[in-house]
């Protein structure tokens, strides 16, 4: 294990993450000890067009996958128009690799709390949602305890901190299905429907939740709100870079000495990663690795000082995603990795399009063939074909997600397919495995 360099170090930038030591960090002592539910009482002496504008200034850009400009998001929703607004955070993190909504909602809960009121008072909305996955029984603890303190407090309810201001905020935990990570299938289960994505548009910004205005961000999007309105424009726009504003957690897992959360501003490197994560495991040389989970494209070793903004990894021929940064050795197989994304993607699909539905299910079977040492050069060229078939032309990103591996590991990994189809590699799979497959 390497010791990270004092120029290093000073890459991180735990602004999210700077509770999440304290003592009893969860609860609203603590919290409010650390600054908490100053950020509100600063909000609600403010004009809402004025919140609005501030986190347009700040940059500040959705963090669950897309990038989309928050501010922008929030000054969509039409105002007095008569409708009741909603405010909905996705905290259905279920992305493989992903790991930096849960634990902040487990050891900051309040913080989207607090997140969420000033929110919902810039877009006038009375009512939110936290829409959290069913197997996240800690964190939606947490947050329930979180919603109940602050209810006590007069932070939620009836005529918040004498404002005038009323809102009601509902912890709603999902049944667990992937899909529902994407903001209209999640819109959809909310209403006690099947999970499954609309046909946009209409978008969720005039018909959303009950098919009134409504503003679906994720947890950190929602969390780095109370701070922007402390720290300012300015001072969240000096992290990160010029079109990538504000510090970004960045879950690592994988072939590294120590997994875990890394706050840095946007634009740090994986090489300046995995150095604050102690290096490598012991024998292990980085082959390949997803920048933002596995529904991105595959980098290699080659893409070490790619800068980990949404500029820079799309330059790089990838998306930054979720900054689930799952890095994987020499002594690991690009082809059985992409096989185990698949067959997930292929479970989790919720079968509403034909491209996904189909395409997958026939992905998972042509890979399970290559693996068993009974594939040939034309399964390539399936695969690809396949690819095509799906990118752009499914309901949602899950589709398009799916293809992300398997396109970017035969253009970079092509040999690898073509050990197992001629022999060079043993096969992974056995006959018993194989059923179905043809």
């Amino acid at each position: 294990m390497t010791t990270p360099r004092p120029e290093t170090l000073a890459k991180l930038t735990p602004v999210l993450t700077r509770r999440w030591l304290s003592p009893d960090a969860w609860r609203i002592g603590t919290y409010e000890n650390l600054d908490g539910y100053a950020a509100l009482r600063k909000a609600l002496k403010a004009h809402p067009d004025d919140l609005i504008q501030l986190i347009k200034d700040s940059g500040l850009r959705g963090r669950g996958g897309a990038g989309f400009p928050t501010g922008l998001k929030w000054g969509f929703i039409p105002q007095g128009d008569g409708k009741p607004h909603y405010l909905v955070v996705n905290a259905d993190e279920g992305e493989p690799g992903t790991c930096k909504d849960l634990p902040l909602m487990t050891h900051d809960p309040h913080s989207l709390v607090e997140g969420v009121i000033i929110a919902s008072y810039a877009i006038r909305a009375s009512r939110a949602y936290i829409y959290i996955r069913g197997e996240a029984v800690h964190a939606a603890r947490r947050l329930r305890n979180a919603v109940a303190e602050a209810q006590a407090k007069g932070y939620l309810g009836r005529n918040i901190l004498g404002t005038g201001f009323d809102l009601e905020l509902v912890v709603h935990s999902g049944a667990g299905a992937y899909i529902c990570g994407e903001e209209t299938a999640l819109l959809d289960s909310l209403e006690g429907f099947r999970g499954q994505p609309r046909l946009r548009p209409p978008f969720p910004a005039t018909h959303g939740l009950y098919a009134s205005p409504t503003v679906v961000n994720n947890v950190g999007t929602i969390a780095s709100v109370p701070y922007i309105v402390l720290g300012g424009a300015d001072w969240w726009k000096s992290m990160g870079t010029e079109k990538s504003s504000g510090p970004m957690i960045y879950s690592l897992s994988g072939r590294i000495a120590n997994p875990g959360q890394f706050e840095c501003g946007l634009g740090v490197t994986l090489r300046e990663l995995i150095e604050l994560a102690g290096g490598m495991q012991p024998g292990h040389q980085l082959r390949f690795w997803t920048p933002g989970g596995s529904s991105t494209p595959l980098l290699t070793a080659e893409h070490l000082d790619v800068p980990l903004d949404f500029e820079g990894v799309a330059a790089a021929g990838s998306i930054l995603g979720t900054t689930a940064t799952q890095i994987f050795s020499d002594q690991d197989c690009p082809v059985y990795a992409t096989y185990r994304w698949l067959e997930f993607y292929h479970h989790e699909s919720c079968g509403k399009c034909t491209p996904c539905r189909e395409g997958n299910y026939w992905m998972v079977r042509v890979y399970r063939r290559i693996l068993a040492g009974q594939g040939t050069s034309e399964d390539l060229d399936t695969l690809l074909d396949t690819c095509d078939n799906i990118l752009g032309r499914s309901f949602c990103g899950l589709g398009d997600g799916a293809t992300s591996s398997v396109t970017s590991s035969l253009q970079y990994f092509k040999q690898d397919y073509l050990d197992y189809i001629e022999g060079r590699t043993a096969p992974k799979l056995s006959d018993k495995q194989l059923v179905g497959a043809h």
